[in-house]
């Protein structure tokens, strides 16, 4: 099983994972079961007797030895705030504004992931998407030739004969509305490498359209066209075809009469979809219809790991997502960065 796996690689190399969101019940939950397991080492950002009196009351027992630090007054604030006044003060920012962000645990635990004091940061509990994204951009930043962060679906648990012994990769499902050309094959590319990285497969690639091959003409079919060809150009070893519709990517009768010389036709592990739309409608439609199991998002392209949660996740979504980040941190250390557009 997928998450088995991952969670075999991440206990045998535990990650420093920063959770800036540490009072959350949710969170420290997961993390008492993270702890017990040892597939991780966490550190918590909050108020230290807030959280405290959270783990009494919650009675986790995992949690003695566990880091928390608080923003506010941790010793590294200063470092910190003079190192983001120097990053940013030609967009800006004061140093005053710069201290004020570093009591921000979002922005507190981005700045440790950058400094080295943390190798990934899981965030969203409580926080939106956007700001999660934003704290991420200003101080992680996306990664060399990479313009766009973008968000993937691992889905499990379906019947064995789709994609990977039933499981299938979905992107963009979280972040790009309407990626241009350029975009769409920044996703896909970046989307190969997270399924390399996590899954430990050779990705087959679907760009997915209304249109299988030139069936129909439009301008949305034309753009994942040119996607192809620029992801082709880029990674020419890439097992990436398209445009497919879904059935002609996922299904080997339909393919064989539809896209009968595609080597990935009928094959697909991997969806890039055109559109955020077409993207999260998809996978949401997977996981409730066919009772897969979803993992993620997954954000992709930055130049370490920062991950985002739903504010609706449960406990065991906290797990399963510290888990993936850590096995992301263990790629990235792995020197596993093969997406580059340049």
């Amino acid at each position: 099983m997928l998450f088995a796996h991952l969670k075999e690689r991440a206990k045998a190399n535990p990650q420093r994972i920063v959770l800036p969101e540490g009072e959350d019940p949710r969170i420290l939950t997961a993390v008492d079961m993270i702890e017990a397991e040892e597939v991780a080492h966490v550190i918590l950002l909050g108020n230290r007797a807030r959280i405290e009196q959270k783990i009494r009351l919650l009675e986790l027992t995992h949690l003695t030895n566990v880091t928390i630090i608080d923003p506010s007054n941790a010793p590294q604030h200063e470092a910190y705030t003079d190192a983001f006044y120097t990053m940013r003060r030609r967009r800006g920012c004061s140093h005053e504004m710069a201290d004020e962000l570093m009591r921000s645990p979002l922005y507190f635990g981005c700045m440790m992931v950058r400094q080295g004091d943390a190798d990934a940061m899981l965030g969203g509990a409580s926080n939106t998407t956007a700001d999660v994204l934003k704290a991420a951009h200003q101080i992680i930043r996306t990664r060399r030739g990479i313009s766009v962060v973008s968000g993937v679906m691992l889905i499990d648990h379906l019947p064995k004969h789709y994609g990977y012994d039933g499981g299938l990769c979905f992107a963009d499902i979280a972040v790009q509305p309407d990626p241009n050309a350029d975009e769409l094959a920044q996703i896909a590319l970046c989307t190969a490498e997270t399924v390399e990285d996590l899954v430990g497969i050779e990705p087959r690639i679907a760009m997915i359209s209304f249109s299988t091959l030139g069936s129909s003409q439009h301008p949305c079919v034309e753009k994942v066209v040119e996607a192809v060809h620029i992801a082709k150009e880029k990674r020419p070893e890439l097992l990436i075809d398209g445009e497919l519709q879904i059935d002609a990517a996922i299904e080997p009768l339909v393919a064989h009469r539809k896209a009968p010389q595609s080597e990935v036709a009928g094959r697909a592990n991997t969806l890039i979809f055109p559109n955020l739309d077409a993207g999260n409608s998809a996978y949401k439609l997977t996981q409730r219809l066919a009772h897969g199991r979803a993992l993620g998002p997954i954000l992709q392209g930055l130049n370490a790991p920062v991950n985002d949660l739903s504010r609706g996740c449960s406990y065991s979504d906290v797990y399963n997502m510290i888990i993936i980040t850590v096995v992301q941190a263990i790629a990235k250390k792995e020197g596993k960065r093969i997406c580059n557009m340049k």
